[in-house]
């Protein structure tokens, strides 16, 4: 006697979906959590590329033209903010022609270069603005902190030699471990 044979079905068991799904969770899981600190990384070297290449900008001006250039914290992209305390706010790079300091842009002064805020933390520094001259010391030096919300041990600083060379550096001039105002 010939058995028939039901065709097998081609499709998964509860049992097999349910491990798969339980299995891509916990490897989701392990994955969010590195994602967002490479995001994280990534912002934070944006705004750090942003304010190298203002500095660069800055230096190689100021000895192309032989004027001070300045750069400042600014909210409007046109004006020096004195009164902010960080410079998460944004900055502008400005030919400074009367050498005012602190740095106050007036018009007629051409501004070389406009950053916007960086929303994704603080930007503490030393100084309240760095102005570049095309003779021997072409700056003060100074110290920018960089802090996103994981706190010190994630920060960067651009440091800021009295000639006017940037440095990033995961400890302060120091070498004592960076500190972020929230801790």
């Amino acid at each position: 006697m010939l058995a028939t044979r039901l065709p097998r079905s081609r499709g998964v068991t509860l049992l097999e979906m349910m491990i798969t799904l339980a299995v891509s969770a916990v490897l989701l899981g392990l994955a969010v959590p590195s994602f967002a600190g490479m995001w994280l990384d990534s912002q934070r070297a944006v705004a750090v590329n942003a304010l190298i290449h203002g500095i660069f900008l800055a230096r190689t001006t100021a000895v192309v033209r032989k004027h001070v250039v300045s750069i400042c914290r600014s909210s409007d992209g046109q004006t020096c903010s004195n009164q902010f305390e960080d410079w998460q706010h944004g900055w502008i790079v400005f030919v400074n022609h009367d050498r005012d300091d602190p740095p106050v842009r007036d018009p007629g002064e051409p501004v070389l270069a406009v950053q916007a805020p960086w929303k994704e933390g603080t930007i503490t520094s030393n100084r309240r603005a760095y102005s570049f001259r095309s003779f021997r010391h072409r700056v003060v030096n100074g110290t920018l902190v960089f802090c996103d919300r994981r706190g010190s041990a994630q920060a960067r600083a651009i440091i800021i030699n009295s000639a006017g060379r940037p440095r990033v550096s995961k400890r302060d001039s120091d070498n004592r471990p960076l500190r972020c105002p929230s801790g």
